[in-house]
């Protein structure tokens, strides 16, 4: 996709590139998802290389970097554990959250939370915004 939209935004001297990334890149969970969270891991360092030579053109780019968010795959997944474990969804979704370390702020995010920071983050009210990885986690990874 940016080999594709980059040259226009760079034509124009502006733009906003927002790639999706995972808190996975910084909290791998072994077990299952090592490819994955390297691919994260590389997808966000190439978002802050691509800043640094885009941004003083006009173009910025950021990277956002969701924890467990509630989809209608996450919940099928809840519910799967929570039938293996004997429990309800709520009980299914409270041994997801333990199992990432805890979400401080008592539950999964939810995909409308995601989509308005990326509104935000693609806003004008953004502009001096560029480079960064925002994570929306309710908390899960510890560091800063």
């Amino acid at each position: 996709m940016d080999r594709a939209l980059l040259p226009s935004m760079l034509a124009q001297g502006e733009g906003v590139i927002i790639h999706v990334s995972s808190i996975q890149r910084a909290l791998p969970l072994p077990e299952s998802t090592t490819a994955y969270a390297a691919a994260k891991g590389a997808l966000t360092t190439y978002s802050k290389s691509l800043a640094r030579e885009v941004t003083p053109k006009g173009v910025r780019v950021l990277s956002v970097a969701p924890g467990w968010i509630e989809t209608e795959a996450s919940v099928e997944f809840a519910q799967r554990v929570a039938a293996e474990g004997g429990t309800d969804y709520e009980g299914g979704k409270k041994i997801v959250m333990d199992w990432l370390g805890g979400i401080p702020v008592g539950r999964p995010a939810t995909p409308g939370e995601v989509a308005d920071l990326i509104a935000f983050l693609a806003s004008p009210r953004s502009g001096s915004i560029t480079g960064s990885e925002v994570r929306i986690d309710g908390g899960t990874v510890p560091t800063l």
